[in-house]
């Protein structure tokens, strides 16, 4: 989700409050569209996110550590020599776009005083982060340079002049009176939600209905109260920050009354975009770097699903074993009736309990004897392919539900997750291997997730196949509970120690439904047993085990409540 304008204008005012007057003391560059400046005032140090990324673009201040890499990008060598040691002069809003000017005064190669100013554009996949130089109007350069191959009418490169995105020709909603407000929406056209966020800029889609819900679609004195309302609350610098759980997770900075679902409420703006974006960013960017593995995984799933259908038709055929035998037996005892030249035999099948009468197809050009040792050789080739297809039929079974599982943990893995993953997936051939190098790397011992449940017990959670046979057969004790979704791809769970309550089980339970394929369902079967009933196969694939003396409940997966277990294992 993108942030509407109203949502920038509650950082911006935020922004304005804690980081004016501060030194900017550091600045990194984590990932290819993410910004972190360190400020310094009076004591007191924060850090500022500054992201560009295409699906979730943000500013707002962050408690969150970050990998920074050992070499900067030029992007970030660029800032770190006009921006670091620089103090903020300004944090502006455009209007009510969502566009936000971050000026910083520092000194140039000469000494002299200079201001530079950062462009933050937080627009989807059009997002960017542009340093210029306010007295000339120039760009110094961009996070995501534009060139004309890109985009004809609007570039961005070093020595260009900055142009602002085209306007939109929208209103602003904190100008309006009534009567602009009711000019500017057609009551016979219906949709009144998506007028408003058609003629008035700022304004999200979630905010235009709550004010259609509000107002009422059809009483224009009742809608315009609630879109000025609305409107003064925003004016005044009155925020709600709060995320509302439900089918679709929504943020908002102010209070929404036409959504149902869990609320949850923050004291800071900044605090609610952290706890909302928390992770989602580095999932997509490690999801869009495993692009390619996930594709192969896929195909070789449907290559594998293709076979499954052709040994199944297969060993379907190979029922007809027995009548090959029953066939050769009968040629046998009979060959006395047979001549070469027979196209066929009719007689009594003993093998049956009403003996009827079954007619043998023969081949003319052989004898009776050779007849009979055709359908034993038919017989015997029908029940090796009948044993090779069964086999076969497991194994591709088995490589699915393997691959399956892996998919589920790219889905929501962490950039170390999914080396982990990568180099299980090397181990068992299904890529290929990087060229050796001379020195083995020391392989790190897994990290499985942990939570603290609500009555305080200890509940870890294994985020690929490495890690569910470390938690499973290395960490876990023989006393402690095992959980897993019930014939569907997932997580190992374990809840550590003994005498847990119902809310234990059922909060372990929900994070087994949540790392699984089934996260979007609802009522998702979880089964948990013991440990010491829970074994791996000798040969079974990474991840695989069997277990027995489990018991199943169903839990319908719960977003709030996995984020507040998430912050109380962070507590």
């Amino acid at each position: 989700m993108s942030l509407d304008g109203i949502a920038i204008r509650a950082v911006v005012r935020e922004l304005e409050e804690t980081l004016v007057g501060s030194r900017a003391a550091k600045i990194y560059q984590p990932g290819e569209t993410d910004l972190i400046f360190h400020f310094r005032s009076r004591g007191t140090n924060r850090k500022l996110l500054l992201s560009a990324h295409p699906a979730y673009p943000r500013l707002h201040l962050t408690e969150q550590p970050t990998d920074n890499p050992l070499t900067p990008p030029m992007f970030c060598m660029l800032l770190r020599k006009h921006c670091e040691g620089g103090i903020v002069e300004a944090v502006r809003q455009v209007g009510m776009e969502r566009i936000v000017h971050l000026d910083i005064k520092s000194r140039d190669e000469l000494g002299d005083e200079v201001i530079r100013r950062l462009v933050v554009e937080v627009m989807g996949r059009h997002s960017n982060i542009i340093l210029t130089d306010p007295a000339s109007g120039r760009i110094l350069d961009g996070i995501r340079r534009v060139t004309p191959d890109v985009s004809r009418h609007r570039q961005v490169l070093p020595g260009l002049p900055y142009q602002p995105p085209p306007e939109q020709d929208k209103q602003n909603p904190l100008e309006a009176d009534r009567d602009t407000f009711l000019r500017a929406l057609d009551f016979n056209r219906g949709k009144l939600d998506k007028q408003i966020v058609a003629r008035f800029a700022g304004i999200g889609p979630q905010t235009a209905r709550e004010i259609v819900h509000r107002g009422g679609p059809g009483d224009r004195d009742r809608l315009w109260t609630a879109f000025s309302e609305m409107m003064e609350a925003v004016r005044a610098h009155r925020y709600e920050p709060h995320i509302v759980y439900g089918k679709k997770t929504v943020l908002s900075v102010l209070r929404l009354t036409h959504l149902k679902g869990e609320r949850e409420s923050f004291d800071s703006v900044s605090r609610c975009l952290e706890s909302f974006y928390a992770g989602k960013a580095e999932r997509n960017r490690t999801r869009q770097q495993n692009l390619d593995l996930i594709r192969n995984l896929k195909n070789a799933i449907d290559k594998n699903e293709k076979k499954i259908g052709k040994l199944k038709r297969e060993l379907a055929d190979t029922e007809k074993a027995e009548t090959y035998r029953i066939r050769g037996e009968l040629l046998t005892a009979y060959m006395h009736q047979v001549n070469r030249g027979d196209e066929e035999l009719k007689v009594i099948n003993h093998y049956e309990e009403d003996a009827p009468e079954v007619t043998i197809p023969l081949d003319p050009r052989l004898t009776p004897s050779e007849n009979a040792q055709r359908y034993f050789r038919l017989y015997n080739k029908a029940k090796s392919a009948k044993k090779w297809n069964t086999e076969q039929l497991q194994k591709a079974k088995r490589e699915n539900e393997y691959l399956e599982s892996v998919l589920v943990q790219l889905q929501d893995a962490g950039p170390r997750e999914a080396e982990e993953i990568k180099e299980e997936l090397r181990e068992e051939g299904w890529i290929k291997s990087k060229s050796p190098s001379r020195r083995k790397k020391r392989r790190e011992r897994p990290k499985p997730a942990s939570y603290r449940s609500s009555e305080g017990f200890l509940i870890l959670v294994g985020r690929n196949n490495r890690q569910n046979d470390f938690l499973t057969h290395r960490t876990a004790s023989p006393t402690d509970t095992w959980l897993h979704t019930k014939d569907i791809p997932g997580s190992h769970v374990v809840i550590r120690g003994t005498n847990f309550g119902e809310e234990t089980l059922l909060e372990a339970a929900m994070l087994a439904a949540w790392y699984s394929k089934a996260r979007e369902s609802s009522q998702v079967p979880v089964d948990y047993t013991l440990i010491k009933h829970v074994r791996k196969p000798s040969g079974a694939p990474p991840g695989f085990v069997i277990y027995e003396e489990q018991k199943t409940l169903f839990v319908t997966p719960d977003e709030n409540r996995i984020r507040k277990l998430e912050k109380s294992s962070e507590e």
